[in-house]
C-alpha cells in the first residue's frame, strides 16, 4: 500500500477530530507514521523512498500518511512543527510519539516493530 497524502478534513476523519473530541483519541484501525514534510526539504527526500518500502512491508499492519507541510499549516501549527520532517508515531492505544529529523529505515522499522505492531498484536 502507498503512503496516503493527508489533508486536514482527512486527517480529523481518519486520524483525530480534534474540533469534537478534547483528548486524543486515534479513529483508525491500524498504527499510523504520519511523515510531516515538503517538497522542498532535502530530509524529507531522503526518507520518502524508505517510507514507501515500508508502508508496501507492512501494507496489512501500518498506514503511513504524509502532510505537506506548506499545503496543510493548520496541522502542522496543531502539532507544532517546526522542522521537517517531523514523524508521529501513532500506535492504536495511547498517546503518538513524535520525532524530529530523517531516521534511518532501519531505526524506523525498529520503531514499527517494538512500538507500534507489537502493541496493536496484543
Amino acid at each position: 500500500m502507498p503512503t496516503v497524502h493527508l489533508t486536514h478534513e482527512d486527517f480529523k476523519e481518519k486520524i483525530f477530530d480534534y474540533d469534537t473530541e478534547k483528548e486524543w483519541k486515534y479513529n483508525g484501525s491500524l498504527p499510523a507514521i504520519i511523515d510531516f514534510y515538503a517538497d522542498w526539504c532535502g530530509p524529507c527526500k531522503s526518507i520518502a523512498p524508505a517510507l514507501e518500502e515500508l508502508s508496501n512491508e507492512y501494507a496489512d499492519k501500518l498506514i503511513i500518511y504524509k502532510v505537506d507541510t506548506d499545503k496543510e499549516e493548520q496541522l502542522s501549527a496543531m502539532f507544532g512543527i517546526q522542522s521537517i520532517p517531523t514523524l508521529l508515531f501513532i500506535p492504536m492505544e495511547g498517546s503518538p510519539m513524535v520525532q524530529r529529523g530523517a531516521l534511518p529505515k532501519h531505526t524506523l522499522k525498529q520503531v514499527i516493530e517494538d512500538r507500534l505492531i507489537v502493541n496493536a498484536e496484543q
